[in-house]
């Protein structure tokens, strides 16, 4: 406990070594270091919790057969992650533990599990290949492929935004992800930018198949209806719902979400509280991503809004579909199929309009230059001099 205190900056060691000296010295057994050290303000309690889980982490780390814990990546609500070395192949891995508090509850060990066995269907350079699922005395553990990098999420914190062809090219490798899996029946259904993996070459790969499920499997479907499994920011419509038709209309809405956010440096609905930026989902309109960044192509933000559309039989049908639009934007051409339409009513107003003008047969409105005969006086002095010629005429006869 000592050393994880000093190690972690919330005391300096000799802060620590005073609390172990006077501990020894109570000799009081139903008072330990950790009581001491919160006692003596030496660190918070809610401090002295995490330290707990970490703690009790990296011994159920170490307690793995055939690998070797190196040390913590992250903590998640579910699990605490470790970067870690599989003995037998010699290759450093990343070891999901499920904390000991939530092996008691059966749906965690379920999704922990399904996870598991989620990700070891795919075989996909953008999703993170799983390689271990298990259990080793008390703990629970999921052995996955390293992924040396960041997140989508940190480069947002960071940078606040990514330029739109660096987000189309992390997007379009994230959507061929998610066509792999579709395609093998399978939804991932919590896509979020803490979801997507950077590595430093720039690869994208889609982590986390906690919230997976094959879209034929009904009876999980029922199990789940009403029950809204997501991400608040970037959760679809009829998630929310708790709908049991779940097709990958909801994948690509919650990745057109993330779109958003990454360049934008904004998530599309904002709230007060989680059910807030749900109700928005379901009711708001979304604001046009060019019109948050005026820096943005049309053609992205067409993309993006057909992707967020809230009917699901709106946005694309496909990741094949969506496909065929980001790279055409990232080609700097217009979007073939979220191109904008226009309404049928206008397109028969235009049809009649140009029907009408083809028929009709244009006047010719032009003055033209009239003769000179046509005006009267002109008449009067012709018609005279004709008389004079033929009575002129008569009177040489006679």
């Amino acid at each position: 406990m000592g050393r994880v205190v000093v190690d972690q900056g919330f005391a300096t060691k000799e802060e620590v070594e005073r609390c172990v000296k006077a501990h020894k010295k109570r000799n009081d057994k139903n008072k330990t270091l950790a009581h001491l050290l919160v006692e003596r303000d030496v660190v918070t309690r809610k401090q002295m919790e995490r330290l707990r889980l970490q703690i009790e982490a990296e011994r159920s780390g170490q307690q793995i057969p055939g690998f070797k814990v190196l040390g913590k990546l992250g903590a998640g609500a579910m699990a605490t992650v470790f970067k870690g070395k599989q003995l037998s192949l010699n290759r450093l891995v990343a070891i999901k533990i499920l904390p000991r508090h939530f092996t008691k509850n059966p749906e965690f060990i379920a999704r922990f599990y399904a996870e598991g066995r989620a990700a070891a269907t795919l075989n996909h350079p953008n999703i993170v290949q799983a390689y271990d699922v298990g259990k080793a005395g008390e703990y629970h553990y999921f052995v996955m492929e390293y992924v040396d990098g960041s997140t989508v999420h940190d480069q947002i914190a960071k940078h606040k935004r990514f330029p739109e062809r660096e987000a189309l090219d992390i997007i379009i490798q994230v959507t061929e992800a998610l066509e792999h899996a579709h395609k093998r029946d399978l939804l991932h259904r919590d896509v979020k930018p803490k979801n997507i993996m950077l590595t430093k070459e720039g690869v994208a790969k889609l982590a986390d198949m906690g919230l997976a499920r094959a879209i034929s499997d009904k009876e999980a479907a029922e199990a789940e209806a009403g029950k809204a499994f997501g991400t608040p920011y970037y959760i679809s419509p009829e998630q929310i719902r708790g709908a049991t038709n779940i097709t990958p209309a909801a994948d690509i809405y919650s990745l057109g979400a993330t779109l958003y956010h990454m360049v934008t440096g904004a998530v599309p609905f904002e709230g007060k509280n989680p059910k807030d930026v749900m109700r928005k989902h379901l009711q708001s309109t979304l604001v046009p991503p060019d019109h948050v960044n005026p820096k943005l192509s049309a053609g992205i933000s067409q993309v993006i809004e057909k992707m967020m559309a809230k009917e699901h039989t709106d946005r694309y049908r496909n990741c094949t579909d969506l496909l065929t639009d980001l790279r055409a934007v990232r080609k700097g051409e217009p979007p073939i199929i979220a191109a904008p339409e226009v309404p049928t009513l206008e397109l028969e107003s235009i049809a009649q309009a140009e029907l009408a003008a083809q028929a009709a047969i244009p006047e010719d409105k032009v003055k033209r230059d009239s003769s000179p005969l046509s005006h009267p006086l002109v008449q009067v002095v012709v018609a005279l001099f004709i008389i004079s010629v033929i009575v002129n005429l008569l009177q040489l006869a006679f």
